[in-house]
Parts: C-alpha cells; sequence; structure tokens
C-alpha cells in the first residue's frame, strides 16, 4: 500500500541545504550551551563573599571506607536557613498546645519505626560514617531507643509543674516552677554519629514541646535528610506538622547566620573547641543560650585492685577505644594503669590490637570479619602520625600501628591502623591533645593519688572511668577527677541510662540529656500566687512603707522588725520582732 502520510521535511532538499542547514543547527545548539556555561559562571561568581568562598558550591559527599561518590548536597543559604526557622516557627504554635500524651504517641511511633528498621538506619549510618554495624547497632541505634524509652516514661513528670517551698513571711503564697517551650531551638551536631546525633537533640525538643533546626555536619550531609525524615515522618503519620524539624547544610560561613538569628531561643553545639568559640560569640549577638560539648581526653584508671578482674576489664577498654575507628567524644584516649597491673595489660592488650582488623563492613565477603571500620575523613591522619612519632622519640613504645593504611581492597577509604603507644608520659603532646583515632594509650601511674592528677592533666573535663574494688581510693579518684562524668568498672554507662551529660573547662558547659538536659529546652518560668485568695489573704502594702512616707524613720524601724519576726533566730528573735512590731504600729 502506498505511504499517505506527510513526505519528510528534508526530502527535496540538496545535499548542500542539509548541511548547510544542520551546521546553522550546530552553531545554535553552541551558541545556547556557551551562555548556558557563562551564566553559571556568573552565578557562581554572584554566589561568593568578599572572601572568595563559595556559598552555592555543592557539598560532595563520598563513602569514607571506599570512596564511592555517594552524591551532591546543596547547602543552604542565609535565605534558606530564613525559611527554614519560619516553617519550624510556624508549625510550634500549633505543637506547643499539644499535650504531652500526643507528644508521647510521635515518640512511641518513632521508637516502633527505629526497633523494626534498624539494620537499614544501621547502614546508612555505616555508608556515611565508615563505622562498622556493631558500631552504628551500639552507637546509633541503643542510644537512641534509649533516649526514646526514658522521655516516653518519664518526660512528663520531668515537664509537670513543680511545688516549691516558701517562707514564714510568705506562708500566704504557694509557689510552683513550670517548664513551657521555648519556641524554636537549634542543633549543630558532629559527623562522627551522623544518626544519633541528629535525632537525639530532636526528641528532647520536641517532647519539650519546641521546634527545631538542625545544622547537620558537611562531612555527613548525604544520610541528614534521611535520618530527620523519620522524625518528619512520624509528626506527620500522627497528624501534625512535619515542618515542626528542619536540617540544614552549610558552609561554615553560612552558619553564623543560624547561631546569630533572633528567632533562635537555644542552641545545643557537638563539636570541636575552636568552633565553639565562634558558635559562642556569633550566639552572644543575639543572647542566645549555648549547651557546648566539645569533646574530651578520657582516661580510663585502672588500680591494683582490680588486678583479678583483668580478662573482663581488657574487652571494656577495647570496645572503649577502637568503638567508631576511636571517634567517641567519651572514647577512651588514655589508659593510666597503676603499678601491679600496667605490664599485664601491655602483654594482654598488644597481641589483641595487632589482631584487629580494619575495613568496610558493608562490602566486605560475608565471611570476612571486620573490627575497626574508616575515619570518616583523612585529614587528621598527619597530625596523628606526628603525634605519635614525636611521642616514640621521647620515649614511648609504639608496639604495633602508628600510620594510616592503605587498604589493600579499598585504596581510597579513609583507614589508620589501630595503634598500640605505651610508656607514654605527661609532657608528651598525645598525652594532652584529643586523637580522636583508633589509638590506645597506655600511661603509668605511682599511686592512686597520681593517676588523678594525670587524669586531671590535660585542658579537658568531659568524662573517665575508675576499675577496681569499690574502696576509699576509688571513692576519693571519683571525687577529685576533674570531669562531668565518671563510670566505675565500666565505660560510658552514664549516657544510655540518662544521666546529664556534658563536661567541664576545655570539653565544654552546660548539659544535655537526662533531667536537666530536658528541662534546659524549656522557659523555666516561676509563679508565685495566693494560698488564700478566696479568703482575701493577700499582700497590703503597711501604712509605714505606703508612698509618700510619713515618717522614714519610723518605717526603718517597722523594717527591721519584720526582718526579726521572719528571720530572726529561734523565740527570741521572733518576740524582738514583735515588740519591734508592737513599737511601730
Amino acid at each position: 500500500m502506498a505511504n499517505t502520510g506527510p513526505e519528510p521535511i528534508l526530502n527535496d532538499w540538496t545535499d548542500g541545504e542539509v548541511q548547510r542547514f544542520l551546521f546553522a543547527m550546530a552553531a545554535g545548539a553552541m551558541v545556547t550551551v556557551m551562555s548556558f556555561v557563562y551564566g553559571c559562571i556568573l552565578f557562581s561568581e554572584w554566589g561568593r563573599e568578599s572572601d572568595g568562598e563559595p556559598l552555592n558550591k555543592a557539598i560532595q559527599c563520598y563513602a569514607p571506607a571506599t570512596g564511592e561518590f555517594l552524591g551532591l548536597v546543596n547547602p543552604a543559604s542565609p535565605e534558606g536557613i530564613d525559611r527554614a526557622i519560619e516553617k519550624a516557627a510556624a508549625a510550634q504554635k500549633k505543637w506547643a498546645a499539644t499535650t504531652i500524651s500526643a507528644r508521647r504517641h510521635v515518640l512511641r511511633c518513632i521508637h516502633a519505626f527505629i526497633l523494626e528498621n534498624q539494620e537499614e538506619i544501621c547502614r546508612v549510618a555505616c555508608l556515611d560514617s565508615g563505622k562498622t554495624m556493631i558500631d552504628a547497632s551500639l552507637g546509633e541505634i541503643l542510644v537512641t531507643l534509649a533516649r526514646l524509652s526514658w522521655t516516653i516514661k518519664h518526660g512528663e513528670k520531668v515537664l509537670s509543674p513543680e511545688r516549691r517551698t516558701t517562707n514564714f513571711l510568705m506562708a500566704y503564697k504557694k509557689n510552683s516552677v513550670r517548664y513551657e517551650p521555648l519556641g524554636v531551638v537549634a542543633a549543630l551536631v558532629s559527623w562522627n554519629y551522623p544518626c544519633h546525633n541528629i535525632l537525639g537533640p530532636i526528641i528532647s525538643s520536641i517532647f519539650a514541646g519546641n521546634g527545631i533546626v538542625v545544622k547537620a555536619s558537611e562531612n555527613t550531609a548525604w544520610s541528614a535528610t534521611y535520618f530527620a525524615a523519620i522524625i518528619k515522618g512520624a509528626l506527620h503519620v500522627c497528624g501534625h506538622d512535619s515542618q515542626l524539624v528542619q536540617t540544614v547544610t552549610c558552609w561554615p560561613q553560612t552558619a553564623n547566620h543560624l547561631t546569630s538569628h533572633p528567632s533562635i531561643a537555644h542552641i545545643t553545639f557537638i563539636g570541636s573547641r575552636p568552633v565553639a568559640k565562634l558558635v559562642a560569640a556569633s550566639a552572644a549577638k543575639a543572647l542566645i543560650p549555648v549547651v557546648a560539648e566539645l569533646g574530651g581526653k578520657d582516661a580510663a584508671i585502672v588500680m591494683n585492685s582490680a588486678v583479678n578482674d583483668l580478662p573482663r576489664i581488657t574487652e571494656i577498654l577495647l570496645r572503649g577505644t577502637f568503638q567508631a575507628a576511636g571517634q567517641n567524644c567519651i572514647g577512651f584516649e588514655r589508659i593510666i594503669a597503676l603499678p601491679e597491673v600496667y605490664d599485664k595489660l601491655v602483654s594482654i592488650l598488644e597481641p589483641r590490637i595487632r589482631a584487629l582488623r580494619v575495613g568496610s563492613s558493608l562490602d566486605s565477603p560475608k565471611d570476612a570479619q571486620v573490627d575497626v571500620g574508616a575515619m570518616v575523613s583523612d585529614a587528621s591522619f598527619t597530625r596523628l602520625e606526628d603525634l605519635i612519632q614525636s611521642a616514640v622519640k621521647d620515649g614511648a613504645r609504639l608496639l604495633t600501628g602508628g600510620t594510616r593504611l592503605n587498604h589493600p581492597v579499598h585504596h581510597s577509604g579513609h583507614y589508620f591502623m589501630p595503634t598500640l603507644l605505651v610508656d607514654v608520659t605527661p609532657t608528651m603532646a598525645i598525652a594532652n591533645e584529643e586523637c580522636f583515632g583508633p589509638i590506645c594509650v597506655l600511661m603509668r601511674a605511682s599511686s592512686a593519688e597520681d593517676a588523678c592528677n594525670k587524669a586531671n592533666a590535660p585542658n579537658f573535663g568531659l568524662g573517665a572511668s575508675i576499675f577496681g574494688k569499690k574502696d576509699w581510693e576509688v571513692d576519693a579518684i571519683v571525687k577529685n577527677l576533674r570531669v562531668g562524668m565518671v563510670a566505675i568498672n565500666d565505660f560510658a554507662v552514664y549516657y544510655p541510662v540518662q544521666l546529664p551529660f556534658g563536661g567541664v573547662a576545655g570539653s565544654g558547659y552546660g548539659r544535655f540529656n537526662g533531667e536537666e538536659g530536658l528541662r534546659g529546652l524549656c522557659n523555666i518560668k516561676a509563679v508565685c500566687e495566693d494560698r488564700w485568695a478566696w479568703a482575701g489573704v493577700q499582700t497590703a502594702i503597711p501604712p509605714q512603707f505606703r508612698y509618700p512616707i510619713q515618717d522614714t524613720a519610723k518605717g526603718f524601724e517597722f523594717s527591721k522588725a519584720v526582718l526579726y519576726l521572719g528571720f530572726g533566730k529561734g523565740i527570741a528573735g521572733t518576740l524582738r520582732g514583735l515588740k519591734g512590731l508592737w513599737k511601730t504600729k
């Protein structure tokens, strides 16, 4: 059958006409592409600050364990941060009116989702941070479920109004303290636990009735939206506005816009000491209170009395040192051992650390075992190697590790060899600077007092552990340690049981977690009211104090009599007060 459709448009054209047409089309396409490229350049130049730092440059995300490219994340602009705060503020006005029961219901949904999807959550955390699945289970899932469970069970009591005492002169008053929402709060969190560090502040903040804007680290920007979506999804399913929770990721120069924003009522900062100073200075512009958790140089003190318990203690020391490849703010940075246990610990630890297997638990064969994962980046490798070599030059012994590792499979991964460095002294830099890596440092102590002094030597004061029989020496060390938290015969257990978390000195100030952390996210409102207002018992200004005062001398004597009546010592003070009142009536 003959073709009755339209003839091709170039059917009657000569070869020369077709060539000229195609050339014109190609030239036009080239001009269009060049215009687009030029426009991108102009836009890039427009997105730079005066110091030349690109504000709109996409954040490139890589898997630390393999170097695999994960994707791009668009950094938030100041305008984007404004919009995030506005959305959270609008949602918070409705959320603040919800009941504790409704908030608890949301937390139960989050709890159920995490428990049922823990493997997927662990995989996402491992992919973005390089840790092992076991490290993710303990450091991401366990602690998040612990906070959820505690808040669900005890949060209502913590936020309930409290009755407070009065005094004799104010016996007709009743006093209470109320814990009310602050509004929109912010959290700037670190990369070492990308799931828990995001979810933890959100859980406490929304239960207290606040909205929240969380700034995730650029190092783990890829997973931030996924983890926040767990909370946002629970809010939506429970019939609430998911805009209550906002996450942003931005370059450091843009973060100041968040930390100095007048609509932010409170800041939780988890990160380094230098950055904390910048955050505090920025927050001071708007008088925003800051809770700062800045890492530590935590010591594990092993007493002579622990000599018969070393097999159990060794396992805890290894977990406390190499959990998350040592990237743990409350991990063991130093083991300080007394004479009867020091050499025994060295002989036990050396073969165990030498045998640790490093790699990616997500990419290894099923029959392969991985003990220690990757570090989030290689930015600290040179510093760590220099600290170790400097200590060796000063007399320390390097028994294993000490350098970066070129993994035989994952050549682009960020791996550092598990390290054992012994005979370290307090004057060495590695005994005073936070390593934040898979490095086990052993130090000798001659006595309990010497161990305590060495533990207190660095300008840090986050946590500590003591291993030994509970006696007066252990009690004395607990009393004299200059830290915010102590675990006796254990490692970091104060965190999952929801005790207040935070340190002193160079480890920061303020507390999150537990009762103190939850109440710290509230406006603590003091209310004083009449106890018997129904009977007309209320404050009345005595004639001696009414303006204009008729007799100031007599008024002052009356005031003295009132003070003796209210605060005088014993019956004699009360009688003196009554006598003064009679004279000045």
